[in-house]
C-alpha cells in the first residue's frame, strides 16, 4: 500500500464528510487517536478539531496533552471516574472486563455529548487489525460517526504516523486500551501486532470448520506462526462477526 496516497484519500474524504462540522476526537495518547487527530487537522484545520481527554481517575493524560499542544487544537479533559464508579456498585460490574467495557461506553457518551454541544461528528480510531478481530467495545469505541483508518492495519498506522510527523514517543509507546492497570493490547491478542497483521493478510476471513492443518493454503502461516496463533486469530474473527453488522431485525410477516 502506498501510504502517501492513502493519506491524501483519507484527508480528502474526511474533509468532505465533516463539512461544516467539528471533528471530535477522543485523545488517549496512543498511536491511533494521535494519527486521527493529525489527519483531522490536515483535513479541516486546527480550529475545527476538538480533542477530548477522558482519563479514569489518576490515569495519565501527559501524552494526549502533548499531542493536543503539538497540534494546537482546542481540547478539554473529562474525568470519567465518578460516572464509571456509579455504574459498578454491584459485584458483577467489578469484574475487570465488564468494568473496562463500561469505561469505553462512558467515554463514548461523553464524546457524543461534546459532539452535540459543539456541532461535531465523533471521529473513530479503530484500525483494520482491530476491526477484523473485534478488538474494540461494541457501543463503546466502536460507536462513532466515521472510521477513517479502518482499512489500515495497525502496522500501516505506525508507518503513516511517521509520514505525519507524530512524535517518536507516541510511535514507540506500547499499545494499550488502558482499561485497567498494566493493560496491554498484545496480551489480550496473544501475539504482537506484526504477527497478527501477517496472519490476517494471509488468512481467508471466511472459512468452514475443517481442521486447519488439512487446509493447504494455511500450511505456510501455520508453519511460520504456529497453529495456536492462527486458530486464535480465526476465533477472534469469527466470534466478533456480530460487531461488524447492524443488529438483526426479524421478519414478522
Amino acid at each position: 500500500m502506498d501510504l502517501n496516497i492513502a493519506r491524501e484519500k483519507i484527508v480528502e474524504q474526511l474533509r468532505d464528510f465533516l463539512g461544516d462540522k467539528k471533528a471530535i476526537v477522543g485523545l488517549s495518547g496512543g498511536i491511533d487517536s494521535t494519527v486521527i487527530a493529525y489527519l483531522c487537522v490536515e483535513a479541516v484545520g486546527t480550529k475545527n478539531v476538538i480533542g477530548v481527554h477522558l482519563p479514569y481517575g489518576d490515569q495519565s493524560t501527559e501524552d494526549s496533552w502533548m499531542v493536543a499542544n503539538e497540534l494546537r487544537i482546542n481540547h478539554e479533559t473529562i474525568n470519567i471516574k465518578k460516572m464509571v464508579d456509579s455504574c459498578i456498585s454491584m459485584p458483577l460490574f467489578e469484574e475487570k472486563l465488564v468494568k473496562g467495557n463500561i469505561m469505553a461506553r462512558i467515554r463514548m457518551v461523553n464524546l457524543y455529548a461534546m459532539a452535540n454541544a459543539r456541532n461535531g461528528f465523533v471521529v473513530g480510531t479503530t484500525n483494520k487489525s482491530e476491526a477484523l478481530t473485534g478488538y474494540y467495545t461494541k457501543y463503546g469505541d466502536g460507536a462513532v460517526d466515521v472510521e477513517p483508518i479502518a482499512e489500515l492495519y495497525k502496522t500501516d498506522v505506525w508507518e503513516l504516523a511517521k509520514l505525519l510527523g507524530v512524535p517518536q514517543r507516541i510511535i514507540e509507546k506500547t499499545p494499550s486500551a488502558e482499561l485497567w492497570e498494566d493493560h496491554k493490547d498484545e496480551d489480550d491478542l496473544g501475539m504482537n501486532y506484526q504477527e497478527l497483521d501477517e496472519i490476517l493478510k494471509l488468512l481467508p476471513i471466511y472459512m468452514n470448520n475443517e481442521p486447519l492443518p488439512k487446509k493447504t493454503l494455511l500450511k505456510k502461516i501455520c508453519d511460520e506462526f504456529g497453529i495456536e496463533k492462527v486458530e486464535r486469530v480465526l476465533a477472534l474473527v469469527r466470534n466478533s462477526e456480530h460487531k461488524r453488522h447492524m443488529p438483526p431485525s426479524f421478519e414478522v410477516q
